[in-house]
C-alpha cells in the first residue's frame, strides 16, 4: 500500500513509513491542486498538515484512498462530509501539540502584558522608551478561560502556577469536573464581567464564530486583554479593532486569524496588538510528536483496521469495529428514525441498553445514535466526534443506562426522545449476527428493516385498508419492495412501513393521507 505525504512532516514520521513492511511512501510537498489530483488515485493514505486542501474534487479522484491523516488538530482544509460519503477515514493528532499551544498562550499573555515585542522593536530602532512601555503584572489577576478541553485545562494549570486566579466557562464540561480540577466554573457573562484577561480554547463551530464580538466586549471589564491561540474567526476582528481603539480592550494577542495568511488589517496598525503567524504548534517537540502520532495511526489503520482520533467514524480497534459494526449501524438508523418522527425542539434523549452486549463499551453506539439524530438538524457539520457536543450546546440532555436483563430479546436498544411537543420511543435489536431491526415504535410492535425509501403509515385496522394504500401506490407507478405491519398493543390501529423502489412524491403522499383509513403518513429516508 502507498502513502503520500503532501505537506512538510517531521523526518521521524517519514522514516516510520519507510521502515514498515508492506508500505511505501512518497513525499511530494507543495504540489498545485491539479497535479495532486493527477496522482492521488494511486495512494491508499494521504498525510497532510494545513497547506493541502482535501476537496471533493480531489477525493473524487482518490479511488484507493482509505485514510487522510492530519499531523495536527485543525481540519478546516478537509471536506469531511465528502470523505465520509466515500468511506474515507479522516483523523487528526489532537494530543501532540497541546502543551506547546498552551505554552504559547502563556507566552503571548506575558508578551502583551510587558510590551516585549514593542520593547524589542524600539530598542533595535535606537530608542529607550522605558516609561512609555510600562506594563502590568499578571500576579493575582483573573484569567478567564473559555473552553476547558486539553489545551484550555493546561493553560488554566499554568496560570495557576503563576499565581493568577482562574475562572472557567465551558458549556460541555460539567461544573463538577472544573471544580474538581481546582478552578471556579462560571457563566460566560460572569467570566466577561470579572476577567482581567480572556483566552479562548474552543473549536471553530457555528456557535463559536464571532463568540467575542461587539456585544461580548461591551460586557467585559474596561482594560481587559484578550488572547486567541485557538482558531481565527472566534474573535470578530473588526469588533476587536473598535474595542481597542475605544479603550475598552487594552490589548490583544493573536496567533490565528479569520484569513491565513491575513491580508492587510487595521489591527496591525495598533500598538496594542501582539501577533504571531499561527505558531501555537510550532516547536520541535510538537512537530516530532504529531509526526510520530500520525504515522502510527495511519500504519495501524492500513494494516489492522484500527481507528484512532477519527472525526468521522468511531475510534475503535479493527477487531472491535468489525464486532460493533452492526450495533453502530443500528444506533445511527434509530437516531435517524427518531429525527424524522419527532416534532418540536429537542429537550432530552434517553438511551437504554438491555441484555447481553458481551461487555462492549456502548459509548460509540450512543455517539452513532446521536449522529443519526442530529444530522437532519445541522446537516453536514455532524460527525462522530461532535454529535454529542452539538446536542449539549443545543441544550439537549442525554442520559444513558445499561441493564443486563432483557425480557424478549438477547439484547435491546431503546431510545426515547422528548421535545417541547411530544415524546417518541423506538427500540431496536440485531437479528442474527448483522441485521439491524426496529422492533418497537411507541406502542407498536413490528420487525422493520430501516433501509432506503420508506413511508410510515398509521391506519385503522380494518379489512381493505392496506389494499387501498397498495392501489394508490400502484396507480402512481410506485413499486413496493417490502411491507411490514405492526399492531398497536390493546388498540385498533396498525402501523405500516412500506419500502419503495423510488421516493414517494409530495402529491402521492397527499393522496395516501386522504384515504379514509389513514390517520398519518410520514415519508422516511435511510
Amino acid at each position: 500500500m502507498k502513502v503520500l505525504v503532501s505537506d512538510n512532516l517531521g523526518e521521524v514520521g517519514i522514516q516510520m513509513f519507510k521502515d514498515e513492511d508492506g508500505l511505501s511512501v512518497d513525499v511530494k510537498t507543495g504540489l498545485p491542486p491539479e497535479e495532486l489530483e493527477e496522482i492521488i488515485g494511486q495512494y491508499h493514505a494521504l498525510v497532510i498538515r494545513s497547506a493541502t486542501k482535501v476537496t471533493e474534487s480531489l477525493l473524487r479522484r482518490a479511488k484507493l484512498l482509505k485514510v487522510v491523516g492530519r499531523a495536527g488538530i485543525g481540519l478546516d482544509n478537509v471536506d469531511i462530509p465528502a470523505a465520509t460519503k466515500r468511506g474515507i477515514v479522516v483523523m487528526n493528532t489532537p494530543g501532540g501539540n497541546v502543551v506547546t499551544t498552551a505554552e504559547h498562550t502563556i507566552a503571548m499573555m506575558l508578551s502583551l502584558s510587558r510590551n516585549i515585542p514593542a520593547g524589542t522593536t524600539t530598542m533595535k530602532s535606537g530608542l529607550w522608551e522605558k516609561k512609555k512601555l510600562q506594563g502590568r503584572e499578571i500576579y493575582n489577576k483573573i484569567l478567564g478561560v473559555i473552553g476547558f478541553g486539553k489545551i484550555g485545562s493546561i493553560v488554566a494549570d499554568r496560570a495557576r502556577g503563576l499565581r493568577m486566579r482562574v475562572v472557567v466557562h465551558d458549556p460541555i464540561v460539567t461544573p463538577e469536573q472544573i471544580e474538581k480540577a481546582g478552578f471556579e466554573s462560571v457563566s460566560l457573562d460572569e467570566l466577561y464581567r470579572r476577567a482581567d484577561y480572556i483566552t479562548v480554547h474552543v473549536p471553530k463551530l457555528k456557535s463559536t464564530i464571532d463568540l467575542l464580538d461587539k456585544p461580548a466586549f461591551a460586557k467585559m471589564k474596561d482594560g481587559v486583554m484578550v488572547i486567541n491561540c485557538a482558531r481565527g474567526g472566534i474573535i470578530n476582528e473588526p469588533d476587536l479593532h473598535e474595542a481597542i481603539v475605544s479603550g475598552k480592550v487594552a490589548g490583544a494577542a493573536l496567533d490565528v486569524f479569520e484569513q491565513e495568511p491575513p491580508k492587510a488589517s487595521p489591527l496591525f496598525d495598533l500598538d496594542r496588538i501582539v501577533c504571531t503567524p499561527h505558531l501555537g504548534a510550532s516547536t520541535r517537540e510538537a512537530q516530532t510528536n504529531v509526526a510520530v502520532s500520525v504515522a502510527e495511526q495511519i500504519i495501524d489503520c492500513l494494516k489492522t483496521g484500527t481507528i484512532v482520533n477519527a472525526v468521522n467514524v468511531p475510534s475503535v480497534t479493527g477487531d472491535l469495529l468489525k464486532k460493533m459494526s452492526p450495533l453502530l449501524s443500528l444506533g445511527e438508523k434509530m437516531g435517524s428514525l427518531q429525527a424524522q418522527l419527532i416534532c418540536g425542539p429537542l429537550e432530552e434523549v434517553v438511551i437504554e441498553y438491555k441484555g447481553d452486549f458481551q461487555d462492549l463499551d456502548m459509548a460509540p453506539v450512543s455517539t452513532a445514535l446521536m449522529k443519526g439524530l442530529m444530522t437532519p438538524m445541522v446537516k453536514d457539520e455532524v460527525n462522530f466526534v461532535n454529535a454529542k457536543v452539538l446536542a449539549q450546546e443545543m441544550g439537549i440532555k442525554i442520559t444513558e443506562s445499561v441493564n443486563a436483563e432483557s425480557e424478549d430479546y438477547l439484547n435491546l436498544i431503546t431510545v426515547q426522545v422528548r421535545s417541547t411537543e411530544m415524546t417518541s420511543t423506538v427500540s431496536g435489536t440485531i437479528f442474527g449476527k448483522q441485521d439491524p431491526r426496529i422492533v418497537k415504535i411507541n406502542k407498536f410492535r413490528l420487525e422493520m428493516i430501516p433501509l432506503g425509501h420508506m413511508v410510515l403509515i398509521h391506519n385503522i385496522d380494518r379489512p381493505g385498508s392496506i389494499g387501498e394504500i397498495g392501489t394508490t401506490l400502484g396507480k402512481n407507478s410506485i413499486n413496493i419492495g417490502r411491507m411490514q405491519v405492526g399492531q398497536e398493543e390493546g388498540g385498533d390501529r396498525n402501523i405500516i412501513f412500506i419500502q419503495t423502489d423510488t421516493q414517494i412524491s409530495d402529491a402521492v403522499m397527499a393522496e395516501i393521507r386522504n384515504l379514509g383509513s389513514v390517520k398519518t403518513a410520514i415519508p422516511l429516508e435511510f
